[in-house]
């Protein structure tokens, strides 16, 4: 059986967000975890495993400032998917490549704004999706969503 490829993707176009993320945080990865001596690797905003990439979530985060966008939940997730679509780039992918999401929200009465947003970046064949309200989210965010994604051609099987 041949061996599936794991590879990083990252880019300086969209913020990174996580545990390896935190500057203070080096040391303690390239002591506990040597093999991801690189900040590229621990910075990675997606992983791409054969031709199946899973993004990382997305907040509002400016990337040029890194900080949250202001206006609320539908400026926030705005940013969060202009972010998604600079890494889709940077995998060679945009939003078509996209066949699931999960849209995480400080509070379900942000569905509906959320929703508008998102229907001007995914204009037709929407992803599958999932929608969760939770008690909090990175940095006071209002929404967070994260993504699954096909590199390469995807054909639309006639229903």
């Amino acid at each position: 059986m041949a061996s599936l490829v794991k590879k990083i993707i990252s880019t300086t176009k969209a913020p990174a967000l996580g545990p390896y993320s935190e500057p203070h945080l080096e040391s303690c990865v390239r002591f506990w975890a040597p093999q991801y001596k690189t900040r590229s690797y621990w910075r990675g905003q997606a992983v791409l495993v054969d031709r199946t990439m899973y993004i990382a979530g997305q907040i509002g985060l400016e990337p040029s400032t890194g900080q949250l966008v202001s206006g609320g939940a539908k400026e926030e997730a705005k940013q969060a998917l202009k972010n998604m679509g600079e890494i889709l780039k940077a995998a060679g992918c945009d939003y078509g490549n996209v066949v699931k999401t999960t849209v995480l929200m400080a509070d379900m009465k942000d569905y509906n704004d959320i929703n508008d947003v998102y229907k001007q970046f995914f204009k037709a064949n929407f992803p599958a999706r999932a929608a969760y309200q939770v008690a909090a989210l990175p940095k006071g965010a209002r929404v967070e969503i994260e993504a699954i994604a096909i590199q390469g051609p995807l054909q639309d099987a006639s229903a």
